[in-house]
């Protein structure tokens, strides 16, 4: 019987994966402060120490750079906000209370350099139409459907007795927090955050949310 090899990884290959994580990394930063129309690969190249050829053979144009930033800004968003939340809560008020919990933690920790990645395209490109704003809205609509899907199992386990519209408190928390990453970048203040957590906890205790659970909503870290 023919003894079958392992294939060796593709030594070039690994290296541009490599390259392209690393030159990701500061683009998100750099976008996340300048927009994504302030990506250039001449940029990018300087600071991520790479050559403007190589950065193009990467990513071809500045469009599929900003795409190729818009889904690794999303992949930060899951890893920080998302998993954790499903880590560390079980379905419906908990799960909600969670999400609302890490999402005020991201921004405040600052993971990206100029707050929330997706508060900032979204304000960038809401009048732009192309590829890149349908990403920026894919990104943001399936964070506010996961928000969504989250309230709605707590409407159903009846632990939001009052609320019958799951959509319209999603846009309503959805608010407060955007609200609070654009204010405490403007001000350099960690108040607004604590505002947000403050808004969010009235709301839900209004709508017949569990107290103790309500109450963990808060601010957890200060980059102040």
């Amino acid at each position: 019987m023919a003894q079958v090899r392992a294939e060796r990884p593709d030594g070039r290959r690994v290296r541009g994966d490599e390259s392209r994580r690393a030159i990701l990394a500061h683009a998100i930063d750099t976008a996340s402060v300048e927009g994504l129309d302030g990506l250039t690969i001449g940029r990018l190249a300087e600071a991520a120490q790479y050559s403007k050829s190589g950065v193009a053979t990467l990513f071809g144009s500045k469009e599929q750079l900003q795409l190729a930033t818009v889904e690794a800004a999303r992949q930060v968003f899951i890893d920080e906000v998302v998993e954790p939340a499903r880590e560390k809560s079980e379905r419906g008020l908990s799960r909600v209370c969670a999400l609302i919990r890490e999402w005020l933690d991201y921004s405040d920790r600052r993971v990206f350099k100029g707050g929330c990645f997706f508060a900032a395209a979204a304000v960038e490109f809401d009048s732009k139409p192309g590829p890149v704003r349908d990403a920026v809205i894919a990104a943001s609509s399936e964070w506010e459907d996961y928000l969504t899907i989250s309230i709605q199992r707590a409407i159903d386990a009846r632990e939001l007795p009052l609320l019958d519209d799951a959509r319209q408190l999603t846009f309503e928390l959805v608010s407060f927090l955007e609200a609070a990453n654009t204010r405490s970048l403007m001000y350099s203040s960690v108040e607004p955050y604590e505002r947000a957590a403050r808004a969010a906890r009235t709301r839900l205790t209004a709508l017949g949310g569990d107290p103790a659970l309500v109450e963990t909503i808060g601010v957890s870290t200060s980059i102040r």
